[in-house]
């Protein structure tokens, strides 16, 4: 398989954010990416998308949207829309017309930060997703390093040093999220697709003649990556490499990885049954048993889990074995220490196993 490394829900000077798309480029490169995407509110930005760069290290740039119902209050239902070809903010009232529109395009779905906690005290509202009358959406957003913010933040003191000291904030996706997105699998009986986002903006603060950069770009892309994984490399072409990368997501071949603490290049969640070897994504019938095998990069704690439920654990192990014959939907988290406290590593998506 072939890895890119992606940073998703990205803010431009086209919404609230502070850089353009070249300059974001040029970051993503600094920070060692492969792809980024951008989704601006409400608004998309035709004729961006491609590769910038030269040489032999190019960044693909892929622009979306974030499209919300500005007339709820506050604005929610947040949906990412990627690789959509038309502006899709008009459709934002009506959420399950808004996922129709973008199937139609043949683009992708994800609910954006889907639980949300508020921030009193700084006046900060919860955009959760509130609309659950809906179908056929292409996954949710796992782990959104700016809602965390809002988790982790719940007092001054803590505001401001996880504000002044990024790296000491990330835990991992909430664990509502995580049960959310477990029985959204469940009940719909269907693949749920869940990417990292990192939702940036570059916050900036000014104290008199003393300007301050909050979660700068630069370190966005350095935490929070969706890894995605090609069976082929990406073609020089860009729309050819845009359908692989487009494909990847909606299959579920990728994994989200938090890449500060150590990379998490590499990882691999694989099945073998009687028909092959399946990764990410796929969904395999039990056939003559199931064989599962998990490689983390470097040693961590591993934790498999089948329908959301926790089956078998692994400390300081880099390779590690499930042997079954059960159908459910498994699914594999890891965690490392960094900063004093063990912290999220890796979050697979799920391998679906079938009768």
């Amino acid at each position: 398989m072939n890895e890119y490394k992606f940073s998703l829900h990205i803010h431009t000077n086209y919404s609230d954010g502070k850089a353009n798309h070249e300059d974001l480029t040029d970051i993503a490169m600094q920070a060692g990416l492969d792809g980024i995407i951008t989704t601006d509110h409400n608004i998309w930005v035709e004729g961006l998308d491609g590769f910038y760069g030269e040489g032999n290290k190019k960044i693909m740039l892929l622009v979306g949207e974030e499209v919300h119902d500005r007339t709820l209050t506050p604005p929610g239902n947040h949906l990412l829309a990627i690789g959509q070809t038309k502006e899709l903010a008009p459709y934002a009232q009506e959420p399950q017309r808004l996922i129709d529109q973008v199937n139609l395009g043949n683009g992708l779905s994800f609910l954006a930060h889907p639980i949300e906690d508020k921030l009193e005290q700084f006046n900060e509202k919860a955009y959760s997703w509130v609309n659950w009358e809906i179908k056929d959406f292409s996954g949710i957003e796992l782990w959104n390093q700016m809602s965390e913010f809002k988790s982790v933040s719940q007092d001054l003191s803590s505001a401001v040093i996880n504000a002044l000291f990024p790296k000491r904030m990330s835990l991992g996706p909430l664990e509502r999220t995580l049960d959310l997105w477990d029985n959204l699998i469940a009940t719909r009986n269907r693949r749920i697709v869940a990417v990292g986002g990192v939702d940036a903006h570059q916050i900036e603060k000014k104290f008199g003649p003393i300007r301050i950069k909050l979660y700068p770009y630069l370190h966005h892309f350095r935490s929070i990556r969706t890894h995605i994984l090609t069976s082929e490399p990406l073609d020089k072409n860009f729309l050819e490499a845009k359908k692989q990368v487009l494909n990847a997501l909606r299959q579920g071949h990728c994994f989200i990885g938090y890449d500060l603490p150590a990379p998490s290049d590499g990882f691999r969640f694989l099945v073998n049954n009687n028909d092959g070897q399946f990764t990410m994504g796929d969904e395999v019938q039990v056939t003559g048993g199931l064989t599962f095998q998990i490689r983390l990069p470097s040693k961590g704690l591993c934790r498999f889990y089948k329908d959301g439920k926790l089956v078998n654990e692994w400390n300081n192990r880099e390779v590690c074995t499930h042997i079954t014959t059960e159908p459910g939907v498994y699914r594999v988290e890891s965690f490392i220490p960094y900063k004093g406290k063990l912290r999220g590593w890796i979050f697979s998506n799920p391998i679906y196993a079938w009768l």
